[in-house]
């Protein structure tokens, strides 16, 4: 009787497992999904309590910026009307660092921040040195020579002579410092004091002193936290709703996010775009395909070849012209009037002309192309490079002497590219939380619902087997087995009686468990008389009744008769 019980409780505790992990795994693929979903959405919006706030406040990521120059090999046959010919030199590298001040919350869903930012010079990672020398274009003078390419022969000549009086040239040789943090010019001076307004420099000029130790505008991002369709993006940038750089409202729009974070729950049919303040505009990049990065899952996101066409390339541009080649976006509007472009590094994506018109340019996808590789998930960048070229527009006018020759001509003067990568302790921590425990959810939810249905799917079985063992493992006592015995079959016995006859009826085993006829035996007995016979069958009893748990067969005599 112990022996069925225990098997009775086995096979309820096997039924209300079986139900359990089933119902459970059946729960979890029914709510885990939306619990994900629920955790990211909280997790990932602008509020002190989610855990991508600090990330998003004090970026953990180092960010480099690489700049490369495009020194200038021969300056004088230049400016006598021949073809230029550059040199790239760099990188030189900078760590950048970034974080955010003047953070206030406002009642409409909406943040305000000024982020800023400062460089310091990584000599290790860096080909070569701030205090080596580049010989490039005078963007001070070459702007202001175009600038007066319309104005009386008599301004030019007086411009040109006052060129002359403080040694100002159409090329410069200056170190990477002074081009990047500034350097005293006496032109910057005189021009400060007679129009103030004119370029937003303070006594020294440099391509990326506006950048070092400041801030990019004042923005004003949605948090998600009220209406999760508009996290991230911009509202406003310095109080504008919108720029008034270009020439059409599509180009002035200030579309996407600041360029930091996007809108989780990504698909293949998603763009990433973000507002650049050091580009004046907003722009697009567009989904490419999907990998891996440090066991992440990612999608690429790449610059299309029309983010800087011309308006006759592609017509939604046309608000950015007056244009040259495609290729090139003048940005002359946003940078105190001098003619500078901006485009992928050495004409990348452009109008073939522009790199065939300068010797030492080699555009490459590999090398100079943009990228993006966001979890889409949660909308967070893991690994970017973005890549920009400066290019400044240069001709000869006609009554500045400094000029000469010049054809005119796009010249290169630098590339630089902005990377960072998610790595160490923030890389690890993201991939616990963000991708390591949703995927064990995923694939426990499914292990939990096969589970429980193996296990109900044994008690059937169980309950078989433990039919048959009760069936054919209980012997009938001494007294009726002898009865059996003398009896031998007849038709209330069937000659072979079945393996789940009912408790009570006759069905004997040898002692290699095979079924064995029990009127069989008793020609065996009379052969081997009564007392061996007698001996035999009490030890395979013996041996059976130990098999089964049974011990009341000691002492068994059988009259076999003669």
């Amino acid at each position: 009787m112990g022996s069925r019980a225990g098997v009775r409780w086995a096979t309820a505790a096997l039924g209300v497992t079986g139900l359990l992990c089933a119902v459970l795994g059946a729960v979890m693929i029914v709510l885990v999904p939306s619990l994900i979903e629920q955790q990211v959405l909280k997790n990932v919006r602008i509020d002190p309590s989610s855990l991508s706030f600090n990330m998003w406040k004090e970026i953990p990521i180092p960010f480099y910026l690489s700049v490369y120059f495009f020194h200038v090999v021969n300056p004088e046959e230049i400016l006598k009307g021949e073809k230029p010919q550059v040199q790239e030199r760099g990188p030189y590298v900078y760590r950048e660092f970034r974080h955010k001040s003047n953070i206030t919350f406002y009642d409409n869903d909406t943040v305000s921040f000024l982020e800023y930012r400062r460089f310091q010079f990584q000599p290790a990672k860096s080909h070569g040195l701030e205090s080596d020398y580049i010989v490039m274009p005078n963007i001070l003078v070459l702007t202001a020579a175009m600038m007066m390419e319309d104005k009386p022969l008599s301004q030019k000549l007086l411009l040109t002579l006052m060129f002359s009086t403080l040694g100002e040239r159409a090329f410069m040789n200056r170190t990477v410092e002074e081009i990047m943090w500034g350097y005293d010019d006496p032109l910057l001076s005189i021009i400060n004091n007679y129009l103030p307004n004119m370029f937003p420099f303070n006594g020294k000029f440099g391509l990326f002193s506006e950048l070092n130790n400041s801030h990019s505008g004042l923005f004003t991002v949605f948090t998600g936290v009220k209406d999760f369709s508009r996290i991230h993006l911009v509202n406003r940038w310095n109080g504008l709703s919108k720029v008034n750089f270009w020439h059409s409202d599509q180009c002035n729009m200030i579309n996407g996010t600041s360029g930091e974070m996007w809108a989780p729950f990504m698909t293949p049919k998603s763009s990433l775009e973000f507002y650049s303040p050091d580009a004046c505009r907003s722009m697009k990049l567009v989904y490419k395909e999907a990998g891996v990065f440090e066991g992440i899952p990612t999608y690429r996101f790449v610059a299309p070849p029309t983010l800087f066409a011309n308006g006759s390339v592609y017509p939604p541009n046309e608000g950015f012209c007056p244009c040259l080649e495609s290729g090139i976006q003048n940005v002359s509007t946003c940078r105190f009037g001098a003619p500078l472009f901006l485009s992928h590094p050495h004409f990348y994506n452009a109008d073939p002309v522009l790199a065939e018109a300068v010797i030492g340019l080699h555009p490459s996808d590999q090398e100079h192309s943009l990228f993006l590789d966001i979890h889409p998930v949660t909308g967070i960048p893991m690994n970017c490079s973005v890549k920009l070229q400066l290019s400044l527009y240069i001709k000869a006018i006609k009554g500045i002497g400094q000029t000469g020759s010049i054809k005119p001509v796009v010249l290169p003067l630098l590339w630089f590219g902005q990377s960072g990568t998610m790595e160490g302790q923030t890389l690890r921590t993201f991939y616990t939380q963000l991708v390591l425990l949703p995927a064990v959810l995923h694939y426990a939810q499914y292990v939990l619902l096969a589970l429980g249905c193996a296990l109900l799917l044994l008690i059937p079985v169980v309950c078989q087997i433990r039919s048959q063992v009760s069936g054919a493992g209980a012997p009938p006592g001494p007294a009726a087995f002898a009865h059996l015995l003398e009896r031998g079959p007849g038709p209330d016995l069937p000659a072979s009686p079945s393996f789940s006859a009912v408790p009570g009826a006759l069905s004997a085993w040898s002692p290699l468990g095979q079924r064995a006829e029990p009127w069989a035996l008793r020609p065996l007995g009379l052969c081997l008389g009564r007392g061996a016979f007698s001996r035999i069958l009490r030890g395979l009893f013996s041996a059976c009744s130990g098999w089964h748990g049974y011990s009341r067969l000691e002492g068994l005599q059988v009259d076999l008769g003669e």
